[in-house]
């Protein structure tokens, strides 16, 4: 049986990623992302969560033909709803008083500027991001070719984590609670620019301490 003694793992990329799977990839040193599987809809690949003023706040990116089975890698987004500007404004409402937005808010901006053509590359440059601002230096790659068994001396955690189920049922990420900008109780596991945008250079001894792995 393999173990979390094994240096890689395999795992689908998502936007913006919630603290369950930063507490999981942060054990292994290379991270390789699944390019080929096929788009699953209501996912993390196109979705994450905030914490408005009055709710938790859902992003989603609206893609083109997304009711045809598209590899992960051929996804385009689509720019007619104007989504980006919608999502900035979203951020900026539930996190421009925080600590350390000010320090962090024009790397984000930036990416969305961009305006990639494909979710991938976005999803991409987002989780390159972060990494960096967590200060941790990952080898990171992308499948050539879908394959249902990987290799032994990798970890298979594709489908681990899915915005359809709680994280509980993992039981690898034990939320820590930190000061949040809304709400008298902590959400947990929501996107990591809430961590990020709350409390800034202590995130990543947050993220360790809530890892049971």
């Amino acid at each position: 049986m393999k173990t979390l003694d094994t240096q890689s793992v395999l795992i689908d990329l998502h936007y913006l990623p919630c603290l369950e799977f930063f507490t999981y990839v942060l054990k292994f040193d290379e991270i390789i992302l699944e390019s080929n599987e096929y788009f699953a809809k209501q996912s993390y690949r196109n979705r994450c969560y905030l914490q408005g003023a009055n709710k938790i706040e859902i992003l989603s990116i609206p893609i083109n033909d997304g009711n045809k089975k598209i590899l992960m890698k051929d996804v385009k987004i689509d720019y007619s709803q104007r989504w980006e500007i919608i999502h900035w404004r979203t951020i900026n409402a539930a996190y421009g008083k925080s600590p350390f937005f000010e320090f962090l808010a024009d790397y984000f901006q930036g990416v969305y500027q961009k305006k990639p053509v494909f979710l991938w590359d976005l999803n991409f440059e987002f989780l390159t991001l972060c990494l960096k601002l967590l200060k941790q230096n990952k080898t990171i790659r992308q499948t050539d070719v879908y394959q249902k068994v990987v290799e032994n001396d990798v970890i298979d955690a594709r489908l681990l984590i899915n915005a359809k189920k709680s994280f509980e049922s993992n039981n690898f990420y034990q939320p820590i609670a930190y000061q949040q900008n809304f709400g008298n109780e902590f959400e947990p596991n929501l996107s990591i620019i809430d961590l990020l945008f709350c409390r800034g250079n202590q995130s990543l001894e947050i993220l360790k301490k809530s890892s049971t792995i």
